[in-house]
C-alpha cells in the first residue's frame, strides 16, 4: 500500500504538533507555513497539565519541560496587591498528573521542528485554495499544487482552509479587549510567585520564565483597532505602572521596543470540524481567548487525537468524523467558559467588581481545583504515537 499524504495548512505549534503526529505513523506529512521561517514571535505560553499529557502521546514531554519553568504557586490578586485565590502547582501535579510549565513559544516550536525531517517543511508557501476538483483534494499554493489524501487546516484565527470550505459560517468576533504581551530582560529577584491582578476593565498577570526573565500580558477594554499616539510601551506605563508591587518593576525590564499587542477574538462553534477529507484544528477550528491559558493545549490535543483516529481506520473520512466528535463539543465548551471568565476579569462597574472580588476570596482552593478537573483532566485517546516509518526522525 501506498504511502498515504497528508498537507497541513499552517505552521504554528497545532499544525507542527499534528505533522509530528502523522509523521510517526507513517504518513508523508507536508506543512505549508505562508511565513518565510517557521518561528514564533517572543511571547511565553502556559502548558497546562493537559498539555503535557498530549506532549507525552507525542514523546516530547520531557523536552519540552526542559525548556520551561515551573512556578510554586499562582493565584489572582485585586488592585491592592491582596491574594484572592492562590493555587499550588505541587497539588496540580498530583491531582493530573503534571504541573503548568511556562516556556518561550519560540522553544515549543523548536521542539516540534526538530521531531520533523526538514524536507517535510515548507515556508513561504501561502495557500490560496483547497478544493475537491473531482479526482482528489487540491492545495493551491505559491510553490504549485498538493494532491494529498488529507488535509488539515491549522492556520489559525483567519484560516484559509475555513474560508474556502465553510463560507457560510459566521467568523470572529471581538472579545471586547485588547492584550499586550512582553518578556523581561533576566532579574536579578524575580518574583518567585505568578499572579493576575485584576482592576477595573483591566488586568495584568506576570509569571516565570527560565534564566530569570518573566512573562507578562495585560488586557484591557477597548474598542477593536484602537490607537494610541504614544507607543505601546508607553501605553503599559501610562495604564498600569502605578499598579501593585511587583508590576512596575517587572514593567521597568521590559525592553521599549518589545511590547506586543493583539486585539482578542473567539470563534463562534462551528457545526463541524470536518468537510469529506479536510479537518481543522486549534485555532482555525475553535479559536479561544486566551483566559484560560487553553489555545494551544487544546491545539496539542486536537493533534494527538487526530493521529489517534487516523491510526484506527484506512478510512481517512471515517477517521475525521470521530475526530470531530471527540473534540468540537470539549473545544466549543471550553471557548465558552474562557469567554466567561475573560467577562468576569474584564468587570469595570464598581459594585461588580467588589461581588466578583468577595466571591474570589471566599471560593475555597479545593472548590477553584475541582472546577478545573472538566479542562485539566483530560485523558489521551490510545498510547504513545507509534513511529512506523524507520527513515523519519
Amino acid at each position: 500500500m501506498s504511502q498515504r499524504a497528508v498537507a497541513i495548512v499552517g505552521g504554528g505549534i497545532g499544525g507542527l504538533a499534528a505533522a509530528v503526529a502523522l509523521h510517526r505513523q507513517g504518513w508523508r506529512v507536508e506543512v505549508l507555513e505562508r511565513a518565510k521561517e517557521f518561528t514564533e514571535i517572543g511571547a511565553g505560553i502556559s502548558l497546562w497539565p493537559n498539555a503535557l499529557h498530549a506532549l507525552e502521546v507525542l514523546g516530547l514531554a520531557g523536552a519540552v519541560r526542559a525548556f520551561g519553568a515551573v512556578e510554586a504557586v499562582g493565584g489572582v490578586r485585586d488592585l491592592r496587591g491582596r491574594w484572592m485565590s492562590r493555587t499550588d502547582n505541587a497539588e496540580l501535579t498530583r491531582r493530573f498528573g503534571h504541573p503548568l510549565v511556562v516556556l518561550h513559544r519560540a522553544d515549543l516550536l523548536r521542539a516540534l521542528i526538530e521531531a520533523l525531517p526538514a524536507d517535510s517543511l515548507r515556508s513561504g508557501c501561502e495557500v490560496s485554495a483547497v478544493r475537491d476538483d473531482g479526482h482528489g483534494l487540491v492545495v493551491v499554493h505559491r510553490r504549485g499544487e498538493s494532491r494529498p489524501d488529507l488535509v488539515v487546516g491549522a492556520d489559525g484565527l483567519r484560516s484559509t482552509v475555513r474560508r474556502a470550505l465553510w463560507s457560510s459560517e459566521a467568523g470572529p468576533r471581538y472579545a471586547g479587549y485588547t492584550a499586550w504581551r512582553m518578556v523581561t530582560e533576566p532579574l536579578a529577584e524575580p518574583p518567585c510567585e505568578g499572579a493576575v491582578t485584576w482592576g477595573r476593565g483591566a488586568r495584568f498577570g506576570y509569571t516565570a520564565l527560565p534564566r530569570g526573565r518573566m512573562y507578562c500580558f495585560a488586557t484591557a477594554s477597548l474598542p477593536a483597532g484602537a490607537a494610541f499616539g504614544s507607543s505601546e510601551y508607553a501605553e503599559l506605563l501610562r495604564r498600569f505602572g502605578s499598579w501593585p508591587d511587583p508590576i512596575p518593576a517587572l514593567l521597568a525590564a521590559v525592553p521599549a521596543g518589545a511590547v506586543l499587542r493583539h486585539d482578542l477574538y473567539d470563534l463562534p462553534p462551528l457545526p463541524s470540524f470536518v468537510r469529506g477529507r479536510v479537518a481543522l484544528l486549534g485555532d482555525a477550528a475553535h479559536a479561544m481567548t486566551p483566559n484560560l491559558g487553553q489555545g494551544a493545549c487544546q491545539a496539542l490535543e486536537d493533534s494527538v487525537t487526530l493521529a489517534h483516529c487516523l491510526g484506527g481506520t484506512p478510512d481517512v473520512a471515517a477517521a475525521l468524523r470521530s475526530y470531530d466528535l471527540l473534540r468540537r463539543s470539549r473545544t466549543q465548551a471550553i471557548t465558552r467558559r474562557s469567554a466567561r471568565l475573560g467577562a468576569v476579569g474584564q468587570l469595570s462597574w464598581p459594585p461588580a467588581v467588589l461581588l466578583r472580588d468577595t466571591a474570589a476570596r471566599l471560593t475555597p482552593t479545593r472548590l477553584t481545583l475541582r472546577s478545573m478537573k472538566p479542562v485539566l483532566g483530560w485523558t489521551a485517546p490510545g498510547g504513545p504515537v507509534t513511529t512506523t516509518n524507520s527513515e523519519g526522525r
